[in-house]
């Protein structure tokens, strides 16, 4: 059965279910979605129960959409919503999604203006006619959410050509059930970055994770293998269903726009938060190649068109994303809206977790990841610190040794750097000094935030629902944000950073967090000859990056300089590393999280580690619960079904 066979069998269904008045105009597939639009969306919307049956029967999720003849202009609706919602609500910001008929109404109380019940929202549908969905204002401004918003607003047509096709791919074929299912390593096996996973049915191809090794500069070890027989057919055939991102870092998110220089015209399934930290971690590799003068596989361009093709889901939202498998993300307490993968494949013949990296302990900046799985008989999951001495210590004695260090540090007239990702270690990061500031326990000293820092925290910002349960309490409850702590100071310039590193004892949070280019790597080269300064590491420092080598205690670091010559920095700061920060799951917490999901768990493949670390993990899993376990290599293929 054709997807067109399908729609019309749909089209039957709902003009059954529906009643006459609803005036419907079309119905279609957009992504994975059946959406109906109509002339009355408010005798719709205001009949949950009806919806919920019709999903129900179709087995579908269902969205109603007003149809385009009958919602008013922007600016109308603009002066409308602004005389129905209660200025108390205090709006501060009017966007709209032309792609799908959605207002989005940033509002510093939403509950004011959601109305009681949803009573102002349904008011709003009926005189207004676009689809409101009522968002807290952030407490800062992203322009990274900004750009996202008006790349949808202005490319709409091209979004909703998008989904359409993306839609009648998705639903080509209808109760399949797979013959068999297999899974290929093709990047991040017995190593740490490039991650990539290749799931094939008799009837689909899913990649999960598509990242590059930005510790390496040699092509065949920093992308995936791509280049692989197999892989190269099912891209070149089209035959590529979907892209799934577990999370923004670029281990994992940052070979994606590569494909959509390579004829891949498909989704790319993450959380929302994702795909806004997605974007801005690309664009920053873009540049930094482009200033360094390297080669970069791809270019603005294609990080527009990833966000075009790019279908956010949130938590436990189950999505048909090809005619075999459901997708579903779970919260994997990396970063802000990492995903720990569920696939339920071959209508209930297999269920696959894909871990990405994930944290299984609660932090200052998240919740700790998901256990809770309806079914799962194979888990591939990461090794980072899974070898059998990765014991990390808690995160109350990280704290106390990190503060320690800066106070001695302070003490003898020196500064602080602590090279971090942006996006997830600097924000943890952020919460432990501002508490530690606001309490005297650090000397009061600036607290300055170098390259992406700000605009991702102000990602976080955007996102609180995605943050853990006690900052947003702060937030709003006790109206207490730390992260607009005015003991954090945002550095803009080159002026401005040349005057700290002239200046007084500071502490300064720096990208990247290996020491790979961008500021942290200038600061370090002027701090390094004095003894009285310090560099904390808290994140994994690759093999072969900078950030490596000055952890094993380098004497003599070279670098290459603007001119293309190599000058060599001399190191006589006090080096430190603390483990307790880190994002990822120690040795026991990992061997915690396989029992906590061991329920049917047929086998466990472990990725995302040193080649000695996965084997030793996948040894240990199999010791404690006689699981079937494996440590595959890259471009190895195992049959799962």
């Amino acid at each position: 059965m054709s997807s067109e066979e399908i729609l019309k069998n749909i089209e039957q269904i709902v003009h059954k279910s529906i009643p006459p008045g609803a005036t419907i105009t079309n119905i279609d597939f957009e992504g994975p979605e059946v959406v109906i639009y109509t002339r009355n969306p408010s005798m719709l919307v205001s009949d949950a129960d009806l919806i919920k049956d019709l999903a129900k029967k179709l087995r579908k999720r269902v969205v109603i959409r007003p149809d385009v003849s009958i919602i008013t202009s922007e600016e109308e609706a603009v002066k409308k919503i602004k005389q129905i919602i209660p200025d108390e609500a205090e709006i501060t910001n009017i966007n709209f999604d032309p792609g799908i008929s959605e207002v989005i109404i940033e509002s510093k109380k939403p509950g004011l203006a959601i109305g009681k019940s949803g009573s102002t929202l349904r008011e709003i549908t009926k005189n207004v006619r676009w689809a409101p969905r009522i968002v807290r204002t952030p407490p800062m401004t992203s322009t990274t959410v900004q750009g996202i918003r008006a790349t949808l607003h202005r490319e709409h047509s091209e979004r909703k050509r998008i989904m359409r096709a993306v839609g009648h791919k998705i639903y080509r074929s209808e109760n399949v059930r797979s013959k068999w299912i297999r899974i290929t390593a093709l990047g991040g096996f017995r190593e740490v970055g490039r991650s990539c996973v290749l799931l094939q049915t008799d009837e689909s191809n899913i990649l999960m994770d598509c990242g590059v090794n930005v510790a390496s500069d040699d092509p065949s070890k920093a992308y995936p293998y791509l280049s692989c027989p197999e892989f190269k057919y099912i891209l070149s055939a089209n035959e590529l269903d979907a892209i799934i991102v577990t999370h923004a870092h670029l281990d994992h998110s940052g070979f994606v726009p590569y494909l959509y220089k390579s004829l891949y015209d498909g989704p790319v399934y993450c959380t929302p938060a994702t795909r806004d930290l997605m974007m801005l971690l690309q664009k920053d590799f873009v540049e930094i190649a482009k200033r360094e003068g390297k080669p970069c596989p791809y270019d603005i361009k294609e990080i527009k068109e990833e966000i075009l093709h790019t279908i956010p889901l949130d938590y436990k939202e189950v999505r048909d994303i090809a005619p075999d498998v459901r997708l579903t993300l779970h919260n994997a307490g990396h970063i802000l809206g990492s995903s720990i993968v569920h696939l339920h494949v071959g209508n209930g013949l297999h269920n696959i977790a894909y871990s990405g990296d994930f944290k299984f302990s609660r932090s200052r900046l998240l919740e700790p990841a998901n256990i809770r799985f309806p079914r799962l008989e194979t888990l591939i999951m990461e090794s980072t610190y899974g070898g059998s001495k990765n014991i990390q210590p808690s995160r109350e004695d990280a704290e106390s040794d990190l503060l320690r260090i800066i106070k001695r540090t302070i003490e003898r007239k020196g500064k602080v750097l602590i090279p971090v990702l942006a996006v997830g270690r600097a924000q943890e990061l952020m919460l432990a000094l501002e508490e530690a500031a606001r309490k005297g326990i650090i000397p009061s000293v600036p607290i300055y935030l170098d390259g992406m820092i700000w605009e991702a925290t102000a990602i976080h910002t955007a996102y609180p629902e995605y943050l853990s349960k006690a900052v947003r309490d702060q937030i709003f409850h006790q109206e207490h944000n730390p992260f607009l702590s005015k003991v954090f100071d945002g550095v803009a310039n080159s002026t401005r950073r040349r005057e700290i590193m002239e200046g007084d004892p500071a502490i300064i949070l720096a990208t990247s967090g290996m020491l790979i280019g961008g500021s942290s790597v200038e600061y370090f080269k002027n701090f390094a000859p004095d003894p009285r300064n310090a560099i904390i590491f808290v994140s994994y420092q690759a093999e072969g990056s900078m950030g490596s080598r000055v952890q094993k205690g380098w004497d003599e670091i070279p670098i290459r300089n603007g001119n293309g010559r190599t000058e060599v920095i001399n190191v006589k700061m006090g080096i430190h590393t603390i483990e307790g920060f880190s994002g990822h799951s120690d040795r026991n917490q990992l061997l915690k999280f396989v029992r906590k999901v061991n329920n049917g768990t047929e086998r466990v493949f472990t990725n995302h580690g040193e080649s000695s670390k996965c084997i030793d993990l996948a040894s240990a899993v199999y010791k404690n619960f006689r699981i079937e376990t494996r440590s595959p290599l890259n471009m190895e293929t195992f049959r799962v079904y």
